[in-house]
């Protein structure tokens, strides 16, 4: 069965249901559960030198989405330590979010991949995009998909 289950979180409050999910699981079968967490790249429109935005600002900026990452990731963590699973973190930095999902499974080792879907409907996803969307079309990893 799966060893490693790879648990992507945006801190919304269904990724919180697919990492509720996937540490039930981790304990059924004796698992580890890997969360993740994409920091997305700040466009470079925001701090060119025509929109007067300084290097410094910049940075905090990084730094504070950094720190939001991980507390959406302190959620995984305190669920698992609640029930003795153990567990990992990662965050990156990818172009796409989708991309360091899949990236972060295969670095990680994870044999499935847990995630939640927000269930915006057809229209609002081919318009916006859905990152779970993605995923289930690029990984190779089985993708379990969490509403």
């Amino acid at each position: 069965m799966y060893k490693r289950i790879l648990v992507p979180t945006d801190g919304s409050a269904t990724a919180a249901k697919a990492i509720r999910s996937a540490v039930r699981l981790a304990k059924s079968i004796g698992a580890t559960v890997v969360g993740y967490h994409a920091v997305e790249p700040l466009d470079r429109t925001y701090y060119s030198a025509a929109a007067g935005i300084s290097s410094s600002q910049v940075q905090a900026i990084e730094k504070l989405l950094l720190t939001h990452g991980e507390r959406h990731l302190d959620v995984l963590r305190r669920a698992a330590d609640k029930a003795a699973v153990p567990w990992e973190t990662l965050t990156t930095s990818p172009r796409a979010p989708y991309l360091g999902i899949i990236e972060a499974a295969r670095a990680k080792r994870c044999d499935v991949i847990c995630m939640a879907s927000h269930g915006r409907g057809t229209i609002a996803s081919a318009l916006l995009g859905s990152v779970t969307q993605k995923v289930l079309t690029h990984s190779k990893v089985p993708v379990l998909v969490c509403r």
